[in-house]
């Protein structure tokens, strides 16, 4: 693992006191910035979110991306949560919600949610070469900017599209190989939930069925892989179901 790097967040306080605050953690090869419209519906139910910027991504310090590791990820997490007043619910998307499940136990997270996230695996296949390097989001199927031509976001508007495109960024080749050899995960140490959406063609509901760990599931009808963190048109009854969830599951009060 790599020192410690300079971080920032953009922060959206409440009044809730009484509720911990969610870390926000984004997706390979994207940025804070795609918490956009999910830290608004955040603050109006009276959660305090601070959407992260991993270690060369977005607004936080260069990092020497191409030899970057997951666990350099998820000590980002847990050096953002140690500053914390309280130990924080942790709300990640895709890669980012591998992230949150690894830095879960040691920052005492309330709570962990994966929008989608890259699964835990049971075991690691050490036969899957590591090789450092960078890579952009064409990797993902988004080859140019222009946000009417974006078939990966086809359930996103124009707007929404703009912003995920102003998310994007270069990510960590050696991070995305340790995905495919198999990241372990340990047991939960806190209440998990498994979030996806009915559209996405990348992390479908039926990839979750082998999950080496208990966690609780709703799936969103209509929603793409992008969808689950920019369609705004499915995020206030999204919010509600997860919102409803943490309702039940976090504790009031320090851990």
């Amino acid at each position: 693992m790599s020192g410690m790097v300079a971080l920032r967040a953009h922060s959206l306080l409440t009044n809730a006191d009484e509720r911990p605050s969610v870390i926000l953690v984004h997706g390979a090869a994207n940025s804070a910035r795609v918490w956009t419209f999910w830290q608004g519906e955040l603050a109006r139910r009276g959660w305090s979110s601070h959407a992260l910027d991993l270690r060369g991504h977005g607004a936080s310090a260069p990092a020497e991306l191409g030899t970057t590791r997951m666990a350099d990820y998820a000590d980002d997490v847990v050096a953002f949560a140690r500053a914390l007043r309280e130990p924080p619910v942790l709300l990640g998307w895709s890669m980012g919600g591998l992230v949150a499940l690894m830095a879960a136990a040691e920052c005492r997270a309330r709570a962990c949610v994966g929008l989608a996230p890259s699964a835990p695996a049971r075991t690691l296949d050490s036969a899957v070469p590591l090789r450092a390097g960078t890579f952009g989001p064409e990797e993902y199927g988004i080859v140019d900017h222009d946000p009417e031509h974006q078939p990966v976001m086809a359930d996103l508007d124009r707007d929404e599209r703009v912003v995920a495109l102003e998310s994007l960024g270069l990510e960590s080749r050696f991070a995305r190989d340790e995905r495919k050899a198999g990241v372990v995960v340990g047991n939960a140490s806190c209440p998990v939930l498994i979030v996806t959406g009915t559209a996405d063609r990348l992390w479908p509901r039926q990839r979750y069925n082998e999950l080496p760990l208990a966690a609780d599931h709703i799936e969103i009808v209509g929603a793409s892989h992008w969808g689950l963190v920019l369609n705004r048109r499915l995020l206030p009854a999204m919010s509600s179901a997860v919102g409803s969830w943490l309702e039940k599951n976090v504790s009031r009060g320090t851990a």
